[in-house]
């Protein structure tokens, strides 16, 4: 077996990136040991029981003492506080990451509090499922989907070892600055999770009105367009009040395009409906033919065998 990326990982929180990261390193022996820390003592608990942590502490101060890599897997609104508290801890030459999915607000709230000679290179893995905590995470959760680093100024060596384990665990990997990465991101997921919470709150009201017909007789349009609805709150309150402007932006112009099509059913425009349809349609597929959906049940986000 090869030698170990980093020897020593810290996993500041527990849920399922953290843990899917733990899953795959250890399946595919990219680490030497994997320390934890989770805000509950429920969650640490768990890790141990599952056994994707060696060791897990109480404290997230405790859990980075002597790590290679450390890696920030809480909500984006809790990084300013973790990152004070960890920083007087960070062994001389460690590398920093984080798993948010806003980039510009993880840089101001965590580099400075990053000391000199410890590396800091913000990440975000684009892969998940609609399930939280400890026991959701999956070894092969990051296959074939693209993890985005946001390097800036930070040592070369230091981002190729990150891009190295990233792609140990079967991710493609692409640079980008901060803020592109906060606009594209406002446009393929933030704005997408914001309007399916909109959707699910709309059948809410309905179903009250109609004695639950629309959750009972949900077709799989409703249920797959909705599926992320189910994510974590705390994350999404979070990335919608740090990715204000962005996510605003891609709003309106959503706005926009659906008063077009308001309109144009309106007015029985079946030309614009059909051309419009044609045109996303054919976006739509390329996602799929260039691996980033799959047709297979719940869009192959479940766990395999032995996994």
């Amino acid at each position: 077996m090869s030698r170990p990326i980093y020897d020593r990982v810290a996993l500041i929180g527990l849920g399922l990136i953290a843990s899917s990261m733990a899953h795959a390193m250890k399946k595919w022996g990219l680490a030497g040991s994997v320390a934890g820390h989770a805000r509950t003592a429920e969650t640490r608990a768990a890790a141990l029981e599952i056994g994707f942590c060696d060791e897990v502490f109480e404290t997230a101060a405790e859990a980075v003492k002597g790590a290679d890599l450390v890696v920030l897997a809480v909500p984006v609104g809790a990084m300013r506080a973790v990152a004070e508290e960890i920083g007087p801890h960070l062994k001389p030459g460690a590398t920093v990451t984080d798993v948010g999915s806003v980039k510009q607000a993880v840089v101001a709230a965590v580099a400075p509090h990053v000391p000199e000679g410890v590396h800091f290179v913000p990440g975000h893995p684009l892969a998940g499922t609609e399930h939280s905590g400890p026991h959701s995470g999956f070894a092969t959760l990051f296959q074939n989907r693209w993890c985005l680093l946001v390097p800036a100024n930070a040592d070369p060596e230091a981002v190729a070892r990150l891009r190295a384990l990233w792609e140990g665990m079967g991710s493609y990997v692409d640079e980008m600055d901060a803020a592109h990465h906060d606009l594209v991101l406002a446009v393929t997921s933030h704005t997408p999770h914001l309007i399916a919470y909109t959707m699910v709150g709309v059948a809410d009201h309905l179903s009250r009105v109609t004695e639950s017909e629309v959750i009972k007789y949900s077709a799989a349009g409703f249920r797959d367009f909705t599926r992320i609805a189910a994510s974590d709150p705390t994350m999404w309150r979070d990335v919608f009040l740090t990715n204000k402007e962005a996510t605003l932006d891609i709003l309106g112009r959503f706005t926009e395009e659906l008063f077009v099509l308001q309109r144009a059913i309106r007015m029985g425009d079946g030309q614009h409906l059909h051309d419009y349809f044609t045109r996303t349609r054919a976006i739509r597929r390329g996602i799929i033919e260039a691996g980033q959906d799959t047709a297979a049940p719940d869009f192959g986000r479940t766990k395999s065998a032995g996994d």
